[in-house]
């Protein structure tokens, strides 16, 4: 059975503690936005996977009580970063496995101002799900007073350069690229433009890494409504559906830890999942038009160009510094400013990204549209770990 995506909602992401709203407020928009844009009510609405990893436990279903008291199952999901597209992936096996016609997934975050203390539990890595991970990295490299998620992700960058060569300035390309996108993008968190020389210059956070190759934390939500072939032909949402046409998502195996950062931080996941997905849908790389990928830090972006198969290891500075992953080039990358510029409150991340991918698709983005878009990428991957690979088309 297949899948579509008939709504899309988010609110704008937010700087912490810069709105004066809770939770469930922001749950609230960006479901009540997704269901407006199909134009489908939510008593019709049969279950509801909700992602979040900061709220209390049954957070969820106080997020969508101001949806409707309709009594139907709501899930709370936590998968660190990869917590929206989750949801979005019970979501559409829910639909795909004929359990249910209409579900929504919907995810968002409230989140603390200041860096992310790396899943570390206060500071104890003995206890941490991430501790293996922190583990090579230290083994590795040892361990700074930087932040933890910066530290890593930092220290892949490192061995990227010097296995491949890859330079500051191709890094710094990612960042630039991406606020470059995000001026066009109302619901991101930042629209201001920066050259690479101002992206190196910017404070460090953990060498090569400044902050502006760094995604914030921040507040926001985002919802998708997914529902089954039957219910598009019994509701007319022909001009609405973008259908899933595969989905996969891998966790941690031994090339996880076999000593390189590069591969604690997942790109092997994602390469897997890419190419589960590839086999599934019978469409590889090349027939990709517009990606929305993980690019929590600017090393996470390179590393992704290579696990996805669009160009070879190594290849990937190069890659962004010719151009090819911006508009006029052969793919545009997180058009929306990515998780860089645009944000990241980690159970809505994969959400706003099909749902950027959405309105894409549906040639509905405005100045930031990809001309003739037809297949979209999102790739939405957490620590410790899990990466998912979502192809959607027209």
């Amino acid at each position: 059975m297949k899948s579509y995506i008939v709504g899309v909602g988010m609110t704008k992401f937010e700087k912490p503690e810069s709105r004066d709203w809770q939770y469930w407020d922001m749950a609230e928009e960006a479901g009540t936005a997704a269901l407006a844009d199909a134009g489908v009510d939510y008593g019709l609405v049969e279950q509801v996977p909700v992602g979040y990893c900061f709220q209390a436990s049954t957070a969820g279903q106080r997020a969508v009580y101001g949806l409707g008291l309709s009594g139907v199952p709501v899930y709370n999901v936590n998968n660190n970063c990869a917590t929206g597209s989750t949801a979005l992936m019970m979501a559409r096996q829910f639909v795909e496995g004929g359990l249910n016609d209409c579900v929504l997934a919907l995810g968002f975050e409230k989140m603390k101002r200041g860096a992310l203390g790396g899943g570390t539990d206060g500071g104890d890595f003995a206890t941490s799900p991430v501790a293996r991970h922190y583990g090579i990295m230290a083994a590795a490299h040892g361990f700074e007073m930087s932040p933890p998620t910066a530290q890593i992700f930092g220290n892949a960058a490192r061995e990227h350069m010097e296995r491949y060569g890859t330079t500051a300035a191709q890094l710094a390309a990612v960042g630039a690229k991406n606020h470059r996108h995000s001026a066009n993008n109302p619901n991101a968190q930042f629209q201001d433009v920066y050259t690479v020389e101002e992206i190196l210059a910017a404070k460090e956070i953990h060498a090569p890494l400044t902050k502006l190759q760094c995604s914030p934390t921040s507040d926001g939500a985002a919802a998708a409504l997914v529902v089954s072939e039957r219910f598009v032909v019994r509701h007319g949402l022909h001009d609405k559906a973008v259908e899933i046409v595969a989905q996969s998502m891998t966790t941690d195996t031994a090339a996880s830890f076999a000593g390189s950062c590069i591969d604690a931080v997942g790109k092997p996941m994602t390469a897997a999942a890419a190419r589960q997905v590839y086999e599934a849908s019978g469409l590889g790389i090349e027939d990709v038009d517009v990606i929305e990928l993980h690019d929590c830090f600017s090393v996470n972006e390179l590393l992704t160009y290579e696990a996805l198969g669009m160009c070879e290891d190594g290849a990937s500075g190069k890659l962004v510094e010719s151009g090819a992953t911006t508009y006029g080039g052969r793919w545009v990358v997180n058009p929306s400013g990515g998780l860089i510029s645009k944000g990241h409150p980690l159970g809505a991340t994969g959400l706003a990204q099909a749902a950027e991918l959405v309105w894409q698709l549906r040639g509905e983005a405005g100045p930031r549209q990809v001309p003739g878009a037809g297949v979209g990428l999102a790739h939405n991957i957490g620590l410790g770990g899990a990466a998912v690979v979502t192809l959607l088309r027209r």
